[in-house]
């Protein structure tokens, strides 16, 4: 029981402990700087987030369609909201096996199919992320070594995954477990690599992580800051970098941290950069929980039962390992 609650409460006393050390550091200028936004751009904000969503769970149900299940939009992203909404409160991303168990429930897929539809939007998320963050490098922006590696490491590593993709089919093996490896990879393959999918995801994925980056675009005009577009790009890419690593639930205090030092190294004021960080976080978390809260009674009050039975599942396995 306390190793259970170690674990949530640890990372989450780790977000608590960055955002007060940024809070700390730029108290005395919040008040001067809150006193100066304009809220439309908070609203703008939001629908710019919200239409995020959407695509999202359009995305999401084209992937479904692709390993032959018809899910409607609305299903595919009430499963996206509910699973990230989670991940909101556990760690180590525990909420993406909620999505398994959801579409088990609801239209029968395997758990390998859950898996896979789960791996190819999290690797065209990755690719995007890192192809918008090679492109803010080429405007000229000046970065650490080690985000510039990074960022080529994981071109490269996805690369070298798409092309074993191609080899997967013509792989055989009497191993059972060897040879549910090699299942999972061929949904991943049929599901990403058709012509037809890798247009869609491509493109859905760019536009998802442009909007994303539009609403840190809003907010910053909130406070009347007038950043060049690449900056805000490379602020977000190397959030969501960061935020990928499960060191605390949703990324809180990490993405703040990472954002507003970013924006401070081109020359935007440490309370304006919190800000700006801080809110653009909120809004997207905001957003997620009342998705999720929604979509929880959508689907049916038996996601309660099934969250819990994710998460205990995950929580035994990694027990035993």
């Amino acid at each position: 029981m306390y190793r259970k609650i170690s674990a949530v409460l640890v990372p989450t006393l780790i977000a608590v402990g960055i955002i007060g050390y940024m809070l700390y550091r730029v108290w005395g200028d919040l008040l001067e700087a809150l006193q100066h936004m304009i809220p439309t751009y908070l609203v703008i904000g939001v629908i710019i987030c919200l239409t995020a969503w959407w695509l999202r769970g359009w995305r999401y149900h084209r992937i479904l369609l692709s390993l032959n299940y018809r899910v409607p939009v609305i299903v595919a992203t009430a499963c996206i909201f509910v699973s990230q909404t989670v991940n909101l409160v556990v760690p180590a991303r525990l909420g993406d096996f909620t999505r398994i168990f959801i579409l088990k429930h609801d239209y029968n897929t395997t758990y390998s199919e859950g898996v896979s539809s789960i791996v190819v939007e999290r690797v065209f998320d990755i690719l995007t992320i890192a192809i918008l963050g090679a492109v803010a490098i080429l405007f000229g922006l000046n970065v650490s070594s080690t985000v510039f590696w990074i960022i080529v490491i994981i071109l490269v590593v996805i690369v070298i995954f798409f092309v074993f993709l191609l080899f997967v089919g013509k792989l055989t093996t009497k191993n059972r477990y060897i040879g549910m490896i090699l299942t999972l990879l061929d949904e991943i393959r049929r599901a990403s690599l058709s012509l037809q999918s890798i247009i869609i995801l491509s493109a859905s994925s760019i536009m998802i992580w442009l909007l994303d980056v539009l609403v840190c675009v809003a907010v910053a005009m909130m406070f009347q800051q007038q950043i060049p577009f690449a900056v805000v790009v490379l602020a977000i890419v190397i959030g969501n970098l960061v935020k990928a690593v499960p060191i605390t639930p949703g990324g809180m205090g990490t993405y703040e941290f990472v954002v507003a030092q970013t924006f401070e190294l081109y020359g935007i004021s440490p309370a304006i950069a919190f800000l700006i960080a801080f809110i653009d976080h909120l809004i997207k978390n905001i957003v997620t929980l009342v998705g999720g809260v929604i979509s929880i009674y959508f689907l049916g009050d038996w996601v309660i039962p099934t969250i819990r039975k994710a998460i205990s599942e995950r929580s035994e396995r990694g027990k035993d390992h």
